[in-house]
């Protein structure tokens, strides 16, 4: 493994840093946080970039490069704003990888370019109110009509919902199975009749608005089944280790922001007639906490070369997201204890980081589920 950056990786993490400081100054990331602005009018130009075609094959418009350029440019953009680094994965994780492993050529052929173009990004509505970690749960029925489905349910929490070009539906097919068997994955276009959506009021992510989802007699044609009858459990399965690969990398980020953040306020900062970062105890804090970030950034890194060499990785996609979203809430803690009244203050960067951090321990599934597929995994 060799995880030194070449020419075409530093090209590219470059441009990327060119476009954060034209396009997101950090003025600009404080006002979207403030009236909860998402980076959607961003996607094109990520597009343009190459950004979300990265991985992509060539035939479909993508750059055919590896997930760990992807994972470096991930790391890159959530490091000035994570919502950005975040919509990445809306792109990419979620819609892209789960096409290109699971998609017929018509739904590939439908749905890819525009993901890659940046013309719009897909959402995985799986959580219910009785399916969280429990996502054998699912009570959202599919039953089948002439020509096609009819989905009704309600689906909670589904991140960038309003926007999405479509939803990824999980949906029971089979009432008579249990748990996880009888699950079906559905490509739902967002102009479908019949799918509502209300707003959810949240704590932090103020760029990365949630939604309640409301299906009632939504009808999907036959070409919507994403991948085979039943099988929606193995669909999520095969491609959530790319979702966790870029929730880590970008948690990553965010994490190395908050070593950024205390260095520059320990050496203007002063008390007691002396610089904050004349005072060992600071300093050593900082410390801890950098050695953290790198220690999470080779266990990201290792898993990006794990996907990019095509090996097996669920494991360690696990352990990423579990490492990466621990150390980011620890950091974010840390910052807040150096800052004080400063980092509390509703203009602090440092509170934005704080609140959003909280969400990623539980969110795209508990630390506590990963741990439990980790034990899993060792044969426990």
């Amino acid at each position: 493994m060799d995880f030194s950056i070449t020419a075409e990786q530093r090209a590219m993490l470059d441009a990327v840093e060119r476009f954060l400081e034209q396009r997101l100054p950090i003025a600009e990331v404080r006002r979207r946080d403030a009236v909860h602005q998402p980076p959607y009018d961003l996607l094109p130009e990520l597009g343009q970039m190459g950004i979300l075609g990265m991985v992509a094959p060539t035939e479909w418009g993508g750059s055919g490069l590896d997930w760990v350029t992807l994972s470096l440019v991930q790391e890159r953009l959530a490091r000035h704003a994570y919502f950005v680094g975040s919509i990445v994965n809306r792109v990419v994780g979620f819609g892209l990888m789960t096409l290109l492993g699971n998609g017929s050529p018509a739904q590939q052929q439908r749905w890819i370019p525009p993901l890659v173009q940046g013309q719009g990004f897909m959402a995985l509505a799986l959580t219910e109110d009785a399916a969280g970690s429990d996502a054998g749960a699912v009570q959202t029925r599919a039953s089948a009509v002439t020509g096609g489905w009819r989905l009704r349910g309600r689906k909670i929490w589904i991140s960038d919902a309003d926007q999405a070009m479509a939803l990824l539906v999980v949906a029971r097919t089979d009432p008579e199975r249990r748990g996880s068997r009888g699950l079906s994955m559905f490509i739902v276009p967002r102009s479908s009749d019949g799918l509502t959506m209300t707003a959810l009021p949240k704590v932090g992510n103020n760029a990365m608005p949630s939604w309640d989802v409301s299906l009632d007699d939504v009808f999907v044609p036959d070409d919507a089944l994403l991948g085979g009858l039943h099988e929606g459990f193995a669909v999520l399965g095969s491609t959530l280790h790319f979702s966790r690969a870029s929730l880590a990398a970008t948690a990553l980020g965010s994490a190395q922001s908050l070593v950024d953040l205390c260095i520059a306020h320990v050496r203007e900062r002063r008390q007691f007639g002396r610089a904050l970062a004349e005072f060992q105890v600071l300093r050593h804090r900082i410390a801890d906490m950098q050695m953290r970030v790198d220690q999470t950034r080779w266990v990201v890194r290792h898993l990006a070369w794990l996907i990019a060499t095509g090996q097996p990785c669920a494991r360690e996609a696990s352990q990423a997201k579990v490492i990466a979203t621990e150390t980011l809430q620890s950091l974010s803690n840390e910052a807040m204890q150096i800052f004080a009244s400063q980092g509390y203050s509703s203009e602090s960067d440092v509170q934005r980081i704080w609140r959003d951090a909280r969400l990623y321990t539980f969110g795209e599934g508990t630390n506590e589920v990963q741990r439990d597929l980790i034990a899993r995994h060792l044969g426990l």
